[in-house]
């Protein structure tokens, strides 16, 4: 048996698959900041036999956590003479030209805390200045006096050769075997010394604190008498070992989210749909990512803590290109100084939740509006819901002060939330130059399918496909990763006069690299895939355009297809192309695939029950443009292939609800899946 657990702000999701292709899913409450206990909670709720379980997935939000909420351990810097205030001067590209009291990013590591050695190479990797031990051993004895817990080293030119950093690390773990050390050259192997030093430092600044949980949950899964095969979902869309996880843990940066893009995609290649827009809107937050072509776009251009305002930290690793707002279910409702509503991003979260959850929760939030219009139903929740407590709330903290009914607040709440996750859509889409009307809107989450019809109609996109288990669909992705590791490495070349010999036996090197690092995990040789990628820019240019390079051997046929290749999506990101001018290359970039066994989906029963013996009810629903309508209520699972429904109605199903607004029509496809037409012409 094959078990997927995926922990987010407000729920932690499961998703089981036997080896009859039988899937079962579980939800329970987070626990912070004892996360594993809310993971045995759900295997336990799910009915899973512990000695059944072969293989274990999870995903987890420890890492970026811990990050935002600055919780990580005190951490030492060891960089090159010179450079130790490389993460203070960051970029001098402000994300706001005119705010006059902006203020760089502070860094993770304080002054006190950077400390330089005498050591230089060039950008041929060749060693200018040997490295001075010395320097290494008194900084050693300086940050056990100044009590830090871990430790990175980040040399100039280390990516091209780490022949210092190797020796640093091997003086450490001599002098101090206790501290956790990262050093660059174990992260990414790129350029650009800010991004690839703040990289080193935030995996150190996590390493303790990812160690120790992957331990606890290791240890949990062992008392219970699991010895299963145990993997964690990485920020590339792929998964990784406990162990693996224990080394990089930054690679675990966005480890939840991902795993829903990464469905959305092998749905998409099961039922037809290579464009899509995947749609997860979770207890927290709502995230988006694009889909062309049935490729999901991986950057290593990510940001935490980045919007208008503020520059944020880069980490210089593999991410899955996602937007990510504060707007969930658990979004709080409130008013600012210029009376203005906002929804988010501050959430109510797990504890103590909307006010329907009846925990202590005072403040209203999308959740608690969605019930009032009657979008939500209160025999769908754990607790006992008190609607006149939750009517109360967006009554005295929404209603009143702007002299509104208590549906029309609530009905306010949710077109903002509408708003904030239409803006992070058109980030995704139109912003990059793709028009949504030829994309497929997939949404899932606890709250994907209930706000996705009204989004994708006001993008102009024709379909919205909600998958079975869409409330826990991250936690389903993971069921379909495979192991996965990308080698990127700085390789400045001019396309135009590049030694072929050189370029091909640089493949073929970072591919034996892949090889030797999937056999230590197990996986055969035979079942590794490679997918070839350069960064590639104009002379002169600063920022490259990831292009898919061919396999194999290169040749001037080649080199002439990645030129072309380069020029066409050049002028499909920044709308035009410099024909017969200079090229380079700037990164090489391997994506490596360890193929492991993923469950098909089983197509369900061609006919259902009637729609009258699939009806719940008919209640009061709330419509913008239409007041209260009398709308249908419908049991998802007893739906089968042949059931066609007008709207308005409701879907329900555990944990999530599908609204079908007036004129739009749902049918389901052979898979279980709901597939909505939007009435966009």
């Amino acid at each position: 048996m094959r078990v997927a657990t995926d922990i987010g702000g407000t729920f932690t999701d499961l998703v089981y698959v036997n080896e009859d292709g039988e899937i079962g899913v579980a939800k329970s409450h987070t626990t912070p900041p004892n996360f594993e206990k809310g993971v045995i909670d759900v295997v336990e709720k799910s009915g899973v036999d512990y000695s059944d379980i072969k293989t274990f997935i999870h995903g987890t939000t420890v890492i970026i956590n811990t990050l935002t909420e600055r919780k990580g351990v005190k951490t030492g810097l060891i960089t090159t003479k010179g450079f130790r205030d490389v993460l203070e001067i960051a970029r001098g590209n402000r994300p706001d030209l005119f705010n006059l009291m902006y203020q760089k990013p502070q860094p993770f590591v304080e002054r006190f805390l950077r400390q330089e050695v005498e050591e230089r190479l060039n950008y041929k990797g060749e060693v200018v200045t040997p490295l001075r031990e010395e320097d290494v051993t008194t900084i050693i004895q300086y940050f056990k006096k100044e009590k830090v817990a871990a430790i990175a080293v980040s040399f100039m030119h280390a990516y091209i050769n780490p022949i210092h950093e190797e020796k640093v690390v091997r003086m450490v773990k001599e002098l101090w075997p206790e501290v956790a050390i990262t050093a660059s050259h174990e992260v990414t192997k790129e350029w650009r010394e800010y991004e690839r030093t703040n990289t080193t430092v935030l995996n150190s600044y996590v390493k303790p604190i990812a160690a120790s949980y992957v331990n606890r949950l290791n240890n949990k899964l062992e008392e219970k008498k699991t010895y299963s095969q145990n993997y964690i979902m990485q920020s590339n869309g792929g998964t990784t070992t406990f162990e693996n996880a224990k080394v990089t843990p930054i690679n675990m940066v966005e480890s939840g989210p991902v795993a829903g893009i990464y469905g959305a995609a092998v749905l998409g290649e099961l039922i037809g749909e290579k464009n899509i827009i995947a749609f997860d809107i979770g207890g927290t937050t709502a995230k988006c990512s694009l889909i062309n072509n049935g490729e999901v776009k991986v950057s290593t251009d990510y940001y935490i803590e980045r919007d208008e305002r503020k520059a944020g930290y880069p980490i210089k690793v593999p991410v899955v290109d996602i937007v990510e707002i504060g707007n969930g279910g658990g979004s709080i409702a409130w008013i600012d100084d210029a009376r203005s509503l906002k929804v988010g991003p501050q959430s109510a979260g797990a504890l103590p939740g909307p006010v329907a959850y009846g925990q202590g929760g005072i403040n209203p939030t999308t959740t608690d509006a969605n019930l009032v219009i009657g979008r939500l139903s209160p025999d769908n929740f754990d607790y006992s819901v008190d609607m006149e407590s939750v009517k109360a709330a967006i009554r005295d903290k929404i209603a009143n002060p702007f002299e509104l009914s208590v549906e029309d607040a609530a009905l306010g709440i949710i077109r903002i939330a509408n708003s904030n996750m239409l803006n992070a859509l058109k980030l995704i889409s139109i912003r990059k130059g793709h028009n949504p009307r030829d994309f497929t809107l997939v949404a899932f989450g606890g709250g994907g399918s209930m706000h996705a019809p009204a989004l994708a109609k006001e993008l102009g996109m024709r379909k919205v496909i909600v998958p079975v288990a869409s409330s826990v669909f991250s936690a389903w992705g993971m069921l379909m990763t495979d192991l996965r590791h990308d080698y990127i490495q700085t390789f400045i070349r001019r396309l135009n006069s590049i030694d072929l010999r050189e370029m091909n036996a640089v493949w073929e090197k970072v591919e034996m690299d892949a090889y030797t690092q999937f056999k230590g995990e197990g996986i055969d040789e035979s079942n590794v895939l490679f997918s070839r990628f350069a960064d590639i820019r104009y002379l002169g240019q600063e920022h490259t355009v990831k292009v898919p390079v061919p396999s194999g051997d290169w040749t001037a046929g080649t080199i002439e297809e990645v030129i072309n290749s380069f020029e066409d999506l050049h002028e499909q990101h920044f709308t035009f192309k410099l024909e017969g001018t200079a090229t380079e290359v700037v990164n090489i970039h391997l994506t490596a695939f360890g193929k492991v066994f993923k469950p098909e989906l089983k197509k369900i029963d061609q006919r259902g029950l009637s729609l009258e013996e699939a009806m719940i009810h008919i209640r009061k629903v709330y419509f913008e443009d239409h007041g209260w309508m009398d709308t249908k209520v419908y049991e998802r699972n007893k739906l089968g292939t042949d059931a066609v429904i007008e709207g308005p109605a409701i879907i329900e199903e555990p944990s999530a609800s599908t609204v079908i607004y007036p004129k739009q029509v749902l049918t389901i496809d052979v898979y279980g899946n709901l597939v909505i037409d939007t009435g966009v012409q």
